[in-house]
């Protein structure tokens, strides 16, 4: 099977002879099933207003909606790392130190549940290569420590209590991986050649109806060996929301270099959970460009992407740059990008200083945590937070604590919405639809960048926050709004913002006391769609 640099493979299963099915080249995976999807190209010399109009057409995936409308999420960092005190092991770790004697998932799960959290992603596989789970193709996992006489699955447990307590699952199996490299196999410089996946072993023991379908797909050596752990965590453990990648290479001399055969695995992943997010290196969802859980003041989900080699989106422009979807940063990146791309952002934090656990290590402040909320999640973005297991493999109490405080906080700083289900009116169509609590039905302006609308609240009444959304199955369109209030006969600017998408929170810089609200968009690139114009007042 021979793919484009420039082509995605889809989950698209053609049959082949007997159960063995090859996974062809086609429109990108990720694409939505309509005219207007969530990858458009552009060209080097396109203009402003043609950047502009491709950006204005661009819409998410279903399965993106559903993931930034998860709004929080969690990361479990756990692994050998956690009893050795490293932050990136070496590969040569005795599995015997993994000993987490208490190790009780369903503590996790009712501590996420507890601190507002919708999705959990678990490190099945650090830059160590040390599995949580018995795999057929390594003997480096929890199958080779004696804890629990060597019958021990830290993922089995996971998936089992994280939807035991309504919380989706997400794994995460790091692209590096130092054990595999020791072993020749990672960064050996075999070519791509063509694998079935999966791969039997010897004494597999997966029936032929544990597997109806086997794959044909290309891969190196490394390629192949992810492949089959994919496969693995993939089939044997139900339904699985998320697959978090990163980029990481491993710490190996300057003249190796294992390139991932990212084609391949999207590709898998999609065959076999449809319904799951691909993050971060991966079509669906991108990294913010930081590790403190800070979005930028305007955080676009339509971005400029490049593909690297085998189908690895990447952003046109730095990971840290100041912007990446406003008009300067559409012109400045068009020489290099070869798409826009509804690829909204995650930001990553650690609620520690170190991503796995150490002793000496505490929790960051609930003041703290409250911050990257209103930064993250306020912003547009996903705030993905790690909360890593201890050497018990409980959360630490002191982290559960502050999780539960967190979650107080956020439910105080935005209590019940004021507006909700009051008398609206204005320019456009359907301007109740901005205060009735369905992020479904919307407020539409009557043009681009123009368009207000009003809302009574019946009486006069404190707020001090501002909540806005956008409906983003129709893209994002809003570049510029203000917020005001009807103050002693007249309208008083409270607030004003530049990007809204799928969440904007506006803390007012003061209290103000008011029962007339007006949105007046001032730029947009189609007309905007407003689903929630929120207010609250802190309980704090």
């Amino acid at each position: 099977m021979t793919v484009s640099r420039r082509t995605f493979l889809t989950a698209t299963a053609v049959a082949a002879a007997g159960t063995s099915w090859v996974l062809t080249a086609g429109p990108p995976a990720s694409a939505a099933a309509r005219d207007d999807a969530y990858r458009l190209p552009i060209g080097p010399d396109d203009t402003i207003d043609q950047l502009v109009e491709t950006a204005a057409r661009i819409r998410p995936t279903e399965r993106q909606i559903t993931w930034q409308r998860l709004e929080r999420t969690a990361f479990l960092h756990f692994g050998v790392n956690t009893f050795t005190g490293l932050e990136w092991g070496t590969g040569d770790e005795d599995p015997e130190v993994f000993q987490p004697a208490r190790l009780d998932t369903d503590q996790w799960a009712r501590a996420l549940r507890d601190g507002g959290f919708k999705l959990a992603v678990l490190t099945v596989k650090h830059h160590d290569g040390f599995v949580l789970y018995p795999s057929r193709y390594t003997g480096h996992t929890v199958a080779a420590s004696s804890w629990q006489d060597g019958r021990g699955d830290v993922v089995r447990a996971f998936t089992d209590s994280m939807r035991r307590h309504g919380i989706k699952v997400g794994l995460y199996l790091s692209p590096a991986d130092e054990n595999q490299y020791l072993h020749g196999v990672y960064a050996n410089g075999s070519p791509r050649t063509a694998h079935t996946v999966p791969t039997p072993v010897e004494g597999d023991d997966r029936t032929r109806d544990d597997t109806p379908r086997t794959f044909e797909l290309q891969g190196t050596d490394y390629g192949a060996f992810m492949l089959n752990q994919l496969y693995e965590v993939l089939t044997e453990y139900g339904p699985v929301d998320e697959v978090w990648f990163d980029g990481a290479q491993g710490r190996i001399p300057d003249d190796k270099v294992e390139e991932y055969d990212w084609d391949s695995w999207y590709a898998l992943i999609r065959a076999l959970a449809p319904q799951a997010t691909v993050a971060v290196s991966g079509p669906d969802v991108r990294w913010v460009g930081n590790e403190g859980g800070l979005a930028r003041e305007d955080e676009w989900s339509v971005v400029p992407v490049k593909e690297e080699n085998y189908g690895r989106t990447d952003i046109a422009l730095p990971a840290d740059a100041p912007a990446h979807g406003t008009r300067d940063a559409l012109l400045e990146a068009r020489t290099v990008a070869t798409h826009l791309q509804w690829w909204p952002a995650e930001c990553d934090v650690s609620i520690r200083p170190g991503w796995f656990y150490h002793a000496d290590e505490q929790p960051k402040s609930v003041d703290e945590l409250t911050d990257i909320y209103f930064r993250s999640v306020g912003r547009n973005s996903v705030l993905l937070l790690n909360i890593p297991p201890d050497l018990r493999g409980l959360l630490p109490d002191a982290d559960v604590d502050r999780l539960r405080a967190f979650r107080a906080r956020v439910d105080a700083e935005l209590p019940e919405d004021l507006a909700r289900g009051s008398a609206a009116s204005g320019d456009g169509r359907g301007a109740g639809r901005a205060v009735d609590g369905d992020p479904d039905t919307a407020w539409v302006a009557p043009a681009p960048a123009r368009g207000s609308v009003q809302i009574n609240l019946g009486r006069e009444l404190d707020v001090d926050r501002v909540r806005l959304a956008e409906d983003v199955r129709h893209g994002q369109q809003v570049e510029q709004l203000v917020v005001e209030a009807r103050v002693d006969g007249a309208w008083k600017t409270v607030a004003e913002a530049g990007v809204v998408g799928m969440s904007r929170i506006l803390p007012l810089s003061d209290v103000t006391r008011a029962q007339h609200w007006r949105l007046r968009v001032t730029a947009s690139r189609q007309a905007a769609r407003i689903s929630e114009f929120g207010l609250y007042k802190s309980r704090r």
